[in-house]
């Protein structure tokens, strides 16, 4: 099984190329939504270590897309055959920040401005991780067809 992460900052479409993906019959599991992150004694968005584990470690699919970014990712790296890191400019993220409809990050004051300094700060961190860095300025469906001509998928599923 393949098991890719999708990583980036808050704005950049994660959450749109796992629909895609979702959609095209790929088992794509988002560790925001799908009850695998959860707040920490300090108020910060983490992993729950034991869900995710089991969520990587668990033989149901040719393929798994996993989306998410957390301080807690380093750890499980060596279960990743890929690192996919989603960016896109400053000005796209913010834009899509303000205007997103399935997500409520970005409405609060501060969230958009909190979002960019992650940008400077924690984006360079995820680069070192990454297999590949995949603008998503060009429309999804090209982000799309760069994820999976990176980890060497064609346009469904294997053996499905």
């Amino acid at each position: 099984m393949k098991r890719v992460l999708v990583t980036g900052m808050s704005g950049v479409g994660k959450s749109s190329v796992l629909d895609v993906l979702r959609g095209r019959g790929y088992k794509a599991v988002d560790a925001d939504y799908d009850g695998l992150s959860e707040f920490d004694e300090a108020g910060n968005w983490e992993w729950n270590e034991e869900r995710v584990q089991a969520v990587l470690t668990t033989e149901d699919a040719d393929a798994l897309f996993f989306s998410g970014t957390s301080s807690k990712m380093r750890r499980f790296l060596p279960l990743f055959d890929y690192v996919v890191l989603l960016s896109a400019p400053a000005e796209l993220m913010a834009e899509r920040l303000r205007t997103r409809t399935n997500n409520p990050y970005g409405q609060q004051p501060g969230e958009i401005e909190k979002s960019l300094h992650y940008k400077e700060t924690i984006e360079p961190i995820l680069r070192t991780m990454a297999t590949i860095e995949i603008d998503t300025s060009p429309p999804l469906a090209d982000v799309v067809a760069s994820v999976l001509a990176h980890v060497q998928l064609a346009n469904g599923p294997v053996d499905r």
